[in-house]
């Protein structure tokens, strides 16, 4: 199993929202996954929220990162996204009101995301999302019968807070 991981540094400004979406095409791109795969549009609204979030919460630098495994034939089998910062603030889902235009970043992500979490780390906190890709002819979900990336996952929702997720085991 092969595993790509990239990084970005965003500045404290929303216009770098705009950057990082550009950024995480131009990597989806790099790996052979076509511009018109659902998954491109799936990852870039997820780069847009969790970066959004980062930017405009914490008022602080952020690092984006982007880790994709691929199988043995190397097709992309999952895709991991996530967004580190210096702010120790735990991400906040709330309940955005009909007419409000922000505060549906996190439930968008719960939706879109196979899995979802966040850390501590340090003085601030890592806040990441996984999607799985089935790749054609593959039996089950991505990673099945192959290698399979393996951190310490935490659905969303789950009471599961302040675990530091430190390493990715390939097995």
């Amino acid at each position: 199993m092969q595993v790509l991981q990239v990084q970005l540094e965003i500045r404290p400004d929303p216009a770098e929202v705009g950057r990082a979406r550009r950024w995480a095409r131009s990597r989806l791109a790099g790996s052979g996954i076509g511009a018109d795969d659902p998954l491109v549009e799936t990852l870039t609204l997820l780069v847009s929220e969790l970066v959004t979030n980062a930017v405009v919460h914490t008022g602080r630098p952020a690092v984006l990162g982007l880790l994709l495994s691929a199988h043995r034939d190397g097709s992309v089998g999952r895709l991991r996204l996530e967004v580190a910062d210096a702010s120790a603030c735990p991400p906040a889902p709330r309940c955005a009101d009909g007419d409000e235009t922000g505060g549906r970043g996190l439930a968008l992500v719960e939706c879109l995301a196979d899995r979802w979490g966040w850390t501590h780390e340090g003085v601030g906190k890592r806040i990441w999302c996984e999607l799985d890709r089935e790749t054609p002819g593959a039996a089950g979900a991505a990673g099945v019968g192959g290698g399979a990336m393996t951190p310490a996952v935490y659905p969303a929702g789950s009471a599961v807070t302040g675990v530091a997720v430190v390493a990715y085991e390939v097995v």
